[in-house]
C-alpha cells in the first residue's frame, strides 16, 4: 500500500505545484533525457526544490532526489512520509562538525545507487537584493567526484513570491524553470574557478530584464 500511497502522493503534490504557479519548463541547454543528473538551482524559498522536481517528466522524477537540510524533514507523519516515500529525500545533517563530508557521503551513496539529484548550492535562501550568493564547495567536490554525471544549471524564477520567508501557503503567481547545458567538468580545474563558472552558468539562465 505504501508504494501505492507514494505514487498518488507524488501525482497530487505535481498537480497542486503547476495549478498554484503555473509553472512552465524551458529546457534550453539539455533535454528531458533519461541521463543521470545533478539539476543545481538558485535558492530563494523553500519551494525550489518541488518546481524542479514538478516539471520533470513523470519517468525522471521517480528517481530524481532533492538533497535538503535533515531539519526541514525530520518527523514521523505526513512530513516524514512525503520525505522518505514520495521525494525520497537525501537529508543533510547541517549541525555536524563535519558536515561537508557527511554530506558528500550522503550525496555519493544516491548517486552510485543511479539517483540524480536537485541540489541548491547556495546552501541557504537568498532573501537579499543580490541575485545569487556564492556556491558552496560541495558543488564543486560532488561534480569533481562524478565527471560522468551532468551537471545541470537550473535557475527558478518568481519562486521567492510564491513561497515569500515565513509564508505557510503559497500565493498563486506565474514561474518559471529554466535548464541550461550541462557544465562540462575539467578534472584540472581550480575550486574557485568552478564555482564562479558554475555561478555564471546560472546567472546567464536569469530572465535579462531581471539580471542586477
Amino acid at each position: 500500500m505504501r508504494p501505492l500511497a507514494a505514487a498518488a502522493t507524488r501525482r497530487l503534490i505535481a498537480g497542486f505545484a503547476r495549478a498554484v504557479t503555473g509553472v512552465s519548463a524551458d529546457w534550453r541547454g539539455c533535454r528531458p533525457e533519461p541521463r543521470q543528473r545533478v539539476y543545481f538551482a538558485n535558492h530563494a524559498s523553500h519551494g525550489d526544490f518541488v518546481l524542479i522536481w514538478t516539471v520533470l517528466p513523470p519517468e525522471l522524477r521517480r528517481v530524481t532526489r532533492p538533497v535538503a537540510a535533515a531539519e526541514i524533514w525530520d518527523g514521523r507523519g505526513i512530513g516524514g512520509f512525503i520525505r522518505r516515500e514520495v521525494f525520497r529525500a537525501v537529508p543533510i545533517d547541517r549541525k555536524k562538525v563535519d558536515r561537508l563530508n557527511a554530506a558528500m557521503a550522503a550525496m555519493s551513496a544516491a548517486l552510485d545507487e543511479g539517483a540524480s539529484l536537485i541540489l541548491l548550492p547556495e546552501g541557504a535562501r537568498n532573501t537579499g537584493e543580490e541575485p545569487l550568493l556564492p556556491l558552496r564547495s560541495g558543488l564543486f567536490h560532488l561534480a569533481m567526484a562524478f565527471r560522468q554525471i551532468d551537471f545541470v544549471p537550473v535557475w527558478i524564477d518568481n519562486i521567492s513570491r510564491v513561497m515569500p520567508k515565513g509564508e505557510f501557503l503559497p500565493i498563486p503567481l506565474l514561474c518559471s524553470v529554466t535548464f541550461g547545458e550541462p557544465l562540462a567538468v575539467d578534472r584540472t580545474e581550480e575550486r574557485a574557478a568552478f564555482l564562479d563558472r558554475a555561478r555564471g552558468a546560472l546567472l546567464a539562465l536569469k530572465p535579462k530584464d531581471l539580471v542586477a
